[in-house]
């Protein structure tokens, strides 16, 4: 991949990541309830999942789902009931007591990890624009397998920046709050996101 085509890539990859999202939001949520640290098992899920995306388009697959309305409902309703749980999980979550933010909430890391992955796998609509977008930045006379490898390095490493930024930003938030009556106010907010980032993607559509 030419120069000028990977740094168009690379800013395309900044914007990608900083649009709020299911991904931010879950990152955001994380870091409110376990913190910096322990919010990088939600990190990797989500990059895990990316990884499998970008894979599959790379693969071809991709364009068998964009075909197929069955696979992109299916995948596209689990999503949507996926990110309500969450938010129904997020609006029932107990306030903490605030100590030093040296000990949050004891969430195992295998479950974040799990979280995280099914909140970006679970996005069909993500495909569909990897699958727009990617080969636009591809030299059809070069060898596909090292600029696929490349994007997959450059889309993971931006967004591996942009969540620890929001999961980072909602862990200093959580030593800021000092009653019980903020905590469950930001929990509370946190669950709308979700609602939200489930109604935008009930509507979205094979074609859009």
């Amino acid at each position: 991949m030419a120069l000028d085509m990977w740094l168009a890539f690379f800013a395309a990859c900044w914007v990608i990541s900083l649009s709020p999202g299911a991904g931010a939001i879950a990152s955001m949520s994380s870091g409110l309830q376990v913190g910096l640290w322990r919010g990088y098992w939600n990190i990797l899920g989500l990059q895990l999942a990316l990884a499998v995306q970008i894979l599959i388009v790379a693969a071809g697959v991709g364009a068998v789902l964009v075909a197929s309305e069955l696979a992109f409902n299916l995948i596209k309703w689990f999503g949507v009931l996926y990110l309500i749980y969450l938010a129904y999980r997020q609006w029932r979550q107990a306030p903490q007591a605030i100590k030093a933010q040296t000990d949050p909430v004891q969430i195992p890391g295998p479950a974040l990890l799990a979280k995280g992955f099914l909140v970006n796998i679970s996005n069909p609509k993500a495909i569909v624009f990897m699958l727009a977008v990617l080969p636009q930045f591809i030299d059809p006379a070069a060898p596909l397998v090292p600029q696929y490898g490349l994007m997959l390095i450059t889309m993971i490493s931006v967004d591996v920046l942009v969540m620890t930024g929001y999961t980072c930003l909602a862990a200093k938030v959580l030593q800021l709050l000092r009653t019980p009556r903020q905590q469950r106010l930001l929990n509370r907010s946190f669950a709308s996101l979700f609602v939200g980032a489930a109604s935008v993607l009930a509507l979205v559509h094979r074609g859009n």
